[in-house]
This record gives C-alpha cells, structure tokens and sequence, in this order.
C-alpha cells in the first residue's frame, strides 16, 4: 500500500510539473495549472487513497495560515480591526440575502438556497493569501485589510459551524454558548501567557541551530492547532493564532523562510485535491445555476465591498482591488455544507453545485488578482466619469535603510558606531540570537536570519539600500547575498571580508567594491599607532577601547 501511494504521488506531482511547464510558457498562474491537473488526472490517482491526499491538503492549509498568522500581531490587528469587521459583515449580509433570493427563483428550496447561499459569504483565505505573498502586497494598505476582512470572515464562519453544530447535537441553550466563550478566553489567556514568558526563553536557547528551530515551530505550529480543535474550534483558527503567537518574536522572519518551501509543497496537492473534487458528470447537470452563482460572486462581491470601502473613506483605487481580491469562494463553503449534510438540512445537489463555483471562482480570480492593476488601470476611465477622486490615503511605506552590516560581532560593532555616529539609518543581520538580543537592547534594528536563504532575503528591503558592509567569514554566503542583491539595485556598494587572498580575488569577481582583509587592516591599524610615540598610557587607552577586561 505504502508503495502504491507513492508510486502515484510520483505520477500525479510529475504530470503536475508537465502542467505548470504549460502554463509557465503561456504566463498563466500556477495554480490554474495545478487545479486543471487536479480535473483531469485526479479521479484516477486520488480515488484509492482519497483520504491520504486529503490529509496532505490539510496539512498544506494549516501551514499556510500559521505563515499568515506569522505576519500578523495584534498591532496590526488593532489598526484594521474596525474597517476590515464592517466590510466583512456588510459583504457576507449582501451575499446571504441575494444569494438566497437568486437560488429561490433558481427553484431551490429556502433551506438549501440558504445553506448555498451562506457558503458562498466567504472568500479563499489560502488562495488571497498565495496571490497577495507572491505579489509582495501584504503589508499595502488593500492588502492588510483584505487579510484582515478575512479574519473576520473565518470568525464568522467559525460562528455559523458552531451554531449548526448546537442544532445537530439538540443542545443550542445559553449554557452550551457560555462555555464556548469560556474555551475561547481560556486558550486566548494561556497563549498570551506562554508567548509573553515561554517562547521567548525557549527560541533564545534552541535559535542558535536552524534545523532545531524549524522543528520546534512545526511542532508548535501543529500542537496549538489541535489544541484548539480538542477544545471546539477549527484547525484553521488555531493555525493562524499559532502564528500570531510568534509574530512579535525576532525570529518570525527566519522561521517564515523556513516553513514556506514545506507550505507551498501541500499547498499543491490542496489545489490538486479541490479540482479533483470536479466531476465532468456534475458540469453538464448544474451548469445553469452554476453559472449564474459564478458570476454573481465574481461581480457582486467587488461591487458591494467596492461601495463597502468607499464608504469608510478609502481610494477608488484600494477599493477595487480589496473588492476584486475577494472575488472567490472558500473551502469553508465545504465544512457548512457538509455539517448541513449531516444534520439532516440538505440533500439535494447543494454539494455539487458549490464545488462547480469553487472551481470556476477560483480560476476566475486568480486572473483577476494577478493582473488586478491592470484590470483597474483598463476600467480607470470609467470611475473617471464619476469626477476626481476625493478621497486620500499615503500608504505606510516599508521600512527603508541606507545600508546594512552582515555579521555584528567584531568588525561589525565598530562598523555600527561609526553609522550611528554619522546618523545613516541601517539594520543589522545576524544569526547569533544572543546578538539579536544585543541589538535590541541597543536600540538597533536587528534581523536573525541566515543569508544564504533567498526566501529570507525577499523578505528583507535590501535592494533600496545603497551600502551593504559583510563582515562575516563565509565566502559562499557573501556571494550569495550579492548575486541577490546586484539583481536588485546595480549601483548599491557591496563591502566583502576575507581571510585570504585566494578568496578575496573571489569576492572581486563576484562583484565586490572592496575586500577587508583583517590581517592587513590590522597591520596598516598598528603601523599608524607606531608612527606615533608608543607610551604605557597611549597603550592602555588603546586596551580600553577593546573592552576586554585584564586581571
């Protein structure tokens, strides 16, 4: 058994790559390519072992929002709490009441108009969140608070399970509610707690070795997730509390760097699962209100969060693109269906007839948020008719430095006193977390994180930089950060350091300015000092400035 579901994992990811291939010449998302493999091949490579891959989609989603949950904290929370709620609720209201009157005339029942119709409230958190982290636009101003109408969204989904739940179990009373709302302070007050005392003792000891750290934020990522899913809420909820619970940690960029190759892994067999879900049987029966159902989200979602955001005084331009973002069905619409299944509700075709909007929303929007700029820049002339835009919004600029100093200790140190003294604004990386802790009791911006992982570097403003200065020892790294670099800004001056003259030609040739070699900056140092007169005082000063303590 365990051969054969490998054997057909080896074929499914091959004839995968085979699609992506495709769509890559033809400059088509990926994900396109991975939900039409799912279409084509997997009802024949899924159906033995459907609840294996099921699991790996599982796993894919859970990894997914815990990185979501990474990029999060309860600042940030705090700043869009209140616009991101009001659209939330104002677009699941508009897409309920319609959606129901829509499948109603559509001669479906009240009670599977309405199941239909709540499913479809809710946008793809996994697939806003693909498009937005590959685009760079989750620290925009549409951005943060596309994410955070998602939040919001995954609560009020969260309610509405619960509520079918309580009516399954014939238990819906006040006292069932309470102690829900008890589980829910207790498990918020016991992370707050070990993310506030615990975590930050516990990365402090264990970020010195990368492999551990990325074993122990797997482990913590999954255990707090079915923590919270023992005690009634969703393995979706507990991932992205996982995450904000070491949002505020000074490793979140390294550990980010290290979950995403895994995330992106089960991210594709999710994709490939959902197509599969797609039966060609079920597009010729329900077509019909297939269709109608795709395009009502596909155009009545932007149009309400559109009006919804221009209402609370944002931009034409944001408002669109939070509105064509949000254009799609989530995997949520699968969990009420079924738990409606379940309770006797439905049972009919509400199933089928979803997964047909999933599929074809998905498609759809992923080509509207890829090229959403220019879909926006196409109808401009159009909200032009309206007059000029009065409304105003400066977008938070990213953090932006003038250089930044590879490696703190030894040469690095002096190398911040002097840009401190100088007043240019830099940042410092490192991989020693008792450096980071140096740092930031210094009041310097510090970031842990190891240069030879590009994930790691994307995540940093290096290329507006015009001076980085490497101070560290490794000659692979330093190339490595350079060639990352040199792509992004041509003109920035890139400092190396080498032991040896072998390397520092190495270094030249890869694009250094200029190579420090201690031994020599050493020499020319005590040459200078013994061109002047050599004193016991003037060489106590000299020791004092070490700071290295004597008997």
């Amino acid at each position: 058994m365990e051969s054969t579901i490998f054997i057909e994992l080896s074929v499914l990811l091959f004839i995968t790559v085979a699609v992506g291939f495709v769509a890559r010449m033809l400059k088509q998302p990926l994900i396109i390519a991975y939900i039409l493999a799912g279409i084509t091949i997997g009802p024949i490579f899924l159906h033995g072992n459907a609840a294996s891959y099921e699991l790996f989609a599982q796993v894919g989603v859970v990894l997914l929002l815990f990185v979501i949950g990474l990029n999060l904290n309860f600042r940030k929370l705090k700043s869009i709490g209140r616009v991101s709620t009001i659209a939330a609720l104002g677009q699941v209201l508009f897409t309920a009441v319609f959606g129901t009157a829509i499948l109603v005339w559509m001669d479906f029942t009240f009670l599977s108009a309405m199941y239909i119709a709540v499913a479809m409230t809710f946008s793809s958190t996994i697939i806003i969140m693909k498009f937005l982290s590959d685009k760079k636009d989750t620290e925009t101003m549409y951005g943060k608070h596309t994410i955070g109408l998602m939040l919001i969204q995954d609560v009020i989904a969260l309610t509405i399970m619960v509520g079918i739940g309580l009516l399954k179990s014939d238990n819906f009373d006040t006292g069932s509610i309470v102690f829900l709302i008890v589980k829910a302070l207790f498990a918020g007050g016991s992370l707050v707690l070990l993310a506030k005392y615990f975590l930050p003792a516990v990365l402090k000891y264990i970020a010195n070795s990368a492999e551990f750290l990325f074993i122990f934020t797997i482990a913590w990522c999954f255990s707090v997730a079915s923590a919270l899913y023992a005690l009634g809420f969703s393995l979706e909820i507990g991932a992205i509390v996982a995450g904000i619970s070491l949002s505020s940690s000074p490793y979140q960029l390294e550990i980010g760097s290290r979950i995403r190759p895994l995330r992106d892994f089960f991210l594709v067999l999710f994709f490939i699962v959902l197509g599969s879900e797609m039966q060609i049987e079920d597009v010729v029966l329900l077509w019909k209100p297939g269709i109608i159902l795709t395009l009502f989200i596909l155009f009545g979602n932007p149009f309400i969060l559109y009006f919804l955001f221009r209402a609370l005084k944002f931009t034409r331009r944001n408002s669109f693109l939070s509105g064509v973002t949000a254009a799609q069905v989530s995997e949520f619409g699968f969990v009420i269906l079924f738990t409606g299944k379940q309770t006797g509700h439905i049972s009919g075709n509400e199933v089928p007839v979803f997964t047909f909007v999933a599929i074809a929303t998905i498609f759809a929007s992923s080509y509207l948020i890829m090229y959403n700029e220019r879909v926006y820049r196409f109808l401009l002339p159009v909200f032009q008719l309206f007059g000029p835009d009065k409304m105003r919004q400066s977008e938070k600029p990213a953090v932006v430095y003038d250089a930044w100093v590879v490696g703190y200790h030894r040469i690095g140190k002096k190398v911040c006193e002097a840009l401190r003294d100088k007043k240019i604004s830099f940042g410092v990386l490192d991989f020693d977390p008792v450096v980071i802790e140096e740092l930031r009791r210094k009041k310097i911006h510090g970031y842990f994180g190891d240069i030879a992982d590009v994930e790691f570097l994307s995540d940093l403003p290096l290329g507006s930089a015009s001076l980085i200065i490497m101070t560290i020892p490794t000659v692979d790294d330093q190339m490595n950060l350079m060639a990352y670099v040199r792509a992004q800004n041509a003109d920035m001056l890139l400092v190396a350091n080498a032991y040896y003259m072998a390397e520092a030609q190495e270094l030249y040739r890869a694009g250094a300015d200029y190579v420090m070699m201690p031994h020599l900056l050493g020499g020319n140092w005590i040459a200078d000092v013994l061109k002047k007169k050599v004193t016991h005082k003037r060489l106590a000063t000299l020791r004092a400035e070490q700071g290295i303590l004597t008997p």
